[in-house]
C-alpha cells in the first residue's frame, strides 16, 4: 500500500507539456529480481533492497498522449491555442528518418531565433531522448521523496547493465530505456556508510 501511494505521488511529478513519458516496473518475480540484481553488478543497494523499481523513459507516446491530453483536458472547453499546441507537438517531436525532419526544423528555428526567442528543440532523436529522460528523472525524485515521507529509504542506482535491464523488462530499446533502478526498504543501522559529501556552494550557485 505504501509503495502504491509512492508510485501515485511519483506520477504527479512535473513534466514537459504534461506528456508523462515514464513507466515504473516493480520487479516482483523472484527470478527477475535475481537477474536484475546481477544486472546491477550485485551491488549492496540492489541485493539488500526489499523492493526494486526500474524507472523507464519512453519516446514513443508523444502522439498518443498529445491526443489523450486533449481528451482529458480538465476544463469543459479546450482553449483554441492549447488545442493547436497539442496538435503540433507530434510534428515538433518527430526527428524523421536519419534526423531529416530535425535538420529542417533546426534550420527554421535558427532563422526565427534571429528575430525573436524560439524553442530550439527537441528536434533530433538524441534531443527527444534527453527530453524524455529529464521528465522521468523528475518522477524518480518524486518517488524517493515519497518513500522518505513514509519513513522508508531508497537508493537511486545508475550502475547497471542497461542492455540486460531492457531485455529483462522486454523493452524496445529504440523507444524505451531505463533511467535508473531504485532500491527501497527499511534502512539498516549501518545502511549509511559515511556522511554526505558536498563541495563548496560557490562552485554551483551563481548570480548573473
Amino acid at each position: 500500500a505504501v509503495l502504491d501511494d509512492c508510485l501515485d505521488l511519483a506520477m504527479l511529478a512535473p513534466c514537459s507539456s504534461g506528456l508523462q513519458p515514464w513507466e515504473f516496473y516493480v520487479v516482483k518475480s523472484a527470478d527477475k529480481k535475481k537477474r536484475l540484481v546481477k544486472a546491477c553488478m550485485s551491488q549492496l543497494a540492489a541485493k539488500t533492497a526489499a523492493e526494486l523499481i526500474v524507472c523507464v523513459a519512453r519516446m514513443d507516446r508523444v502522439n498518443a498522449f498529445s491526443k489523450q491530453m486533449l481528451r482529458d483536458w480538465p476544463m469543459p472547453d479546450v482553449p483554441p491555442l492549447v488545442k493547436r499546441y497539442y496538435q503540433l507537438i507530434p510534428y515538433n517531436y518527430t526527428p524523421g528518418p536519419l534526423n531529416s525532419f530535425a535538420l529542417v526544423k533546426k534550420a527554421a528555428f535558427a532563422a526565427g531565433g534571429l528575430i525573436a526567442p524560439v524553442p530550439r528543440g527537441p528536434c533530433t532523436r538524441a534531443e527527444v531522448r534527453l527530453w524524455a529522460a529529464k521528465s522521468t528523472a523528475l518522477a524518480c525524485e518524486n518517488l524517493v521523496l515519497a518513500l522518505r515521507a513514509h519513513g522508508y529509504d531508497s537508493c537511486m542506482m545508475e550502475g547497471y547493465d542497461e542492455v540486460r535491464v531492457a531485455k529483462l523488462l522486454g523493452l524496445d530499446d529504440d523507444q524505451a530505456f531505463p533511467i535508473m533502478v531504485i532500491g527501497a526498504g527499511m534502512r539498516a543501522e549501518d545502511g549509511v556508510f559515511w556522511p554526505q559529501v558536498r563541495f563548496e556552494r560557490e562552485l554551483f550557485v551563481h548570480e548573473v
